[in-house]
């Protein structure tokens, strides 16, 4: 019983949980950054996602018909990181900052009206059908570990899953890097807490948004080709797919906590998959076509219980 209920559960539900819990943190990240230092949710940062996988399909499929070379994802998403933080700063720059002393609504309705633009341009240069991100099929790791005298737990991990995971560590070690020991991460902490403080202080405000959207544009662009490899097909949509389990993950954690997207996209990812396990008979708990109102639900109770987040982050 026990070595049924480990691969079945470990294999098919928790491993997939954390890679899913990645994609989502990574995505939060952003959204966390945006919120606490710009103050307003950025509906277009699912289609920087989305976008970024595009482009890293579009750099690898050049370089395979130019040279012949079978690029690695991850070595692809190098050219694409550049262009679409180039987009976000660009965006930045003439659509979000004349709204900078608007009323909040006013830059948020923007950012609606940016994500419409981003995927309709996408929509135009790639084509509304969907894309295989990479071919094949891809096969698992087999790793088998004793667990009693008489009983092995057996794992079957592809490669891509590896690398989501070990991705997601690295970025997370970096950014407690940047955040904790650089001048631009403390920076950034102090626009998060005060902008007019930090302004009279002599920090500059611009450097620090602009330092905020490329983080953003680098989280997103990883997001949305760890996403792109685990599903290994690319579509316009994707990135708005992910956008209500990434604010559910922001708003979990506490929003201008990047350490508690982490934790909140963590917690997500494996609350839709565990969702879907059958606890009770055999019949799921939930039917796996309702996920997403997992993370919703998530998200209401979050903000009726606890609007600061486990981590106390910001509320407006």
């Amino acid at each position: 019983m026990w070595d049924s209920f480990a691969f079945e559960f470990v294999n098919f539900y928790l491993v997939p949980g954390i890679v899913l819990g990645c994609i989502y943190a990574l995505g939060a990240i952003g959204i966390t950054l945006t919120f606490g230092i710009l103050r307003f949710a950025n509906f277009a940062h699912g289609e920087i996602m989305m976008t970024g996988s595009y482009l890293t399909w579009t750099f690898s499929a050049l370089v395979g018909s130019v040279f012949g070379w079978a690029l690695h994802p991850l070595i692809a998403a190098i050219p694409a990181i550049v262009v679409a933080i180039f987009i976000s700063l660009l965006v930045d720059r003439y659509f979000y900052k004349p709204f900078r002393n608007s009323p909040t609504i006013m830059i948020v309705i923007a950012s609606f009206g940016m994500m419409l633009v981003i995927r309709s341009a996408v929509q135009t240069l790639w084509g509304p059908n969907q894309i295989t991100f990479v071919k094949g099929i891809a096969k698992p790791n087999a790793w088998v570990q004793e667990v009693s005298n008489n009983a092995e737990l057996l794992l079957l991990i592809p490669n891509k899953h590896f690398w989501i995971m070990a991705g997601t560590l690295i970025i997370t070690l970096g950014l407690a890097y940047l955040l904790g020991q650089t001048r631009i991460g403390k920076a950034m902490r102090a626009v998060s807490d005060s902008p007019e403080l930090a302004q009279a202080t002599g920090i500059d405000v611009e450097a620090v948004i602009r330092a905020t959207w490329v983080v953003g544009g680098f989280c997103a662009v990883m997001a949305g080709v760890f996403m792109a490899m685990d599903t290994q097909f690319i579509e316009t949509t994707m990135g708005f797919r992910m956008l209500l389990p990434m604010f559910a993950a922001a708003i979990l954690g506490g929003i201008g906590k990047p350490f508690g997207a982490v934790v909140g996209g963590l917690v997500i990812g494996l609350a839709e998959e565990l969702s879907a396990y059958p606890w009770i008979g055999d019949a799921p708990l939930i039917s796996p076509g309702y996920k997403t109102g997992v993370a919703f639900t998530i998200m209401v109770i979050m903000l009726i219980v606890r609007p600061s987040g486990l981590f106390k982050g910001r509320t407006f």
